[in-house]
């Protein structure tokens, strides 16, 4: 059984698609996530579809308290009035780095214990914020490290995590910081993001490396049916719509990286279906020493 699951899991289909959730979820442990998180907060941006709704639906479930971050309000407070339990609504834009910088500063002492970085986006062209970024490294790196480094202080207080929502999208690309930042002739969104997603696996390695009182996780979620990967990559939505996983199967690993106990301390690893999982696919892809360096963004900290 064991060659017959690692045969299926080389084909990559078989592994990232809802057979493959069910085939991995014989192996979970129903205690793990047999927890009462009350007085527990959690903080979960993109919390208004998708995996950011699924998540924020089962961790309430749970008992814990769920701060939905959400760009637009008016979405979000449709989506929170079909949360049972306790939830608030705040806004925050991703793309904005004097945004998240006001988010933060609101934030100031108040007592965090897992913070869920799930926003994302896959731009089909080019388009630049109003701070002169390159939108999907603005959303998926920028305004995440900038949202992190911010509440560190109050995570590590709580000897609380990090949940990075990566993407097996990145597998096939090695860090380019310039395609990373959009610095490229011929945009591909794709590309940007697959580039954006491994950069969030370096950086969730490197925060490990840098704060052991809190916790750092990264995964992907395998291919899950969101409304974002209808409407970013529409064919290969259209293909695979009858094996994609619902968004509560993609939210899994999330949850249980939020929630399970065994988890605290397992720092800088990066995690598909509830297990650890490998950075790299194939050797070109690892990036060198150098580029693990890469600023963020001028005049933010510098990485590694």
């Amino acid at each position: 059984m064991r060659l017959f699951d690692a045969a299926l899991d080389a084909t990559v289909l078989f592994s990232f698609d809802r057979t493959g959730f069910r085939r991995h979820a014989r192996a979970f442990d129903p205690v793990d996530l047999a927890v009462d998180l009350s007085g527990k907060t959690m903080l979960v941006t993109g919390a208004n579809t998708g995996l950011g709704l699924a998540t924020v639906k089962t961790l309430t479930k749970l008992g814990a308290t769920v701060v939905m971050a959400c760009r637009d309000l008016k979405r979000g407070n449709a989506a929170r009035a079909g949360v049972q339990g306790n939830t608030e609504l705040l806004q925050l834009d991703l793309s904005s780095l004097a945004e998240v910088e006001r988010f933060v500063k609101a934030w100031g002492s108040r007592p965090l214990d897992v913070l869920i970085n799930n926003a994302g986006v896959l731009p089909t062209e080019r388009q630049t914020t109003a701070e002169g970024v390159e939108l999907a490294y603005a959303t998926n790196i920028v305004g995440p490290v900038a949202l992190t480094e911010g509440v560190l202080p109050v995570l590590r207080s709580s000897r609380g995590r990090v949940v990075t929502v990566s993407s097996g999208g990145m597998y096939p690309v090695k860090l380019d910081v310039q395609a990373l930042r959009g610095e490229v002739k011929k945009y591909d969104g794709v590309a940007a993001y697959a580039q954006s997603k491994r950069a969030q696996v370096i950086l969730n390695e490197l925060w490990a490396d840098r704060e052991p009182l809190v916790t750092f996780a990264a995964m992907h979620p395998g291919w899950a049916d969101t409304a974002g990967v209808k409407a970013s990559i529409p064919t290969f939505h259209r293909i695979t719509q009858s094996i994609l996983r619902s968004v509560e199967e993609g939210a899994d690993t999330i949850v249980w990286l939020a929630a399970c106990a065994r988890v605290a301390g397992q720092s800088g690893k990066f995690w598909f279906d509830r297990a650890p999982a490998p950075t790299h696919a194939f050797p070109w892809t690892h990036e060198r020493p150098e580029d693990r360096s890469f600023e963020v963004i001028s005049p933010r900290p510098r990485f590694g």
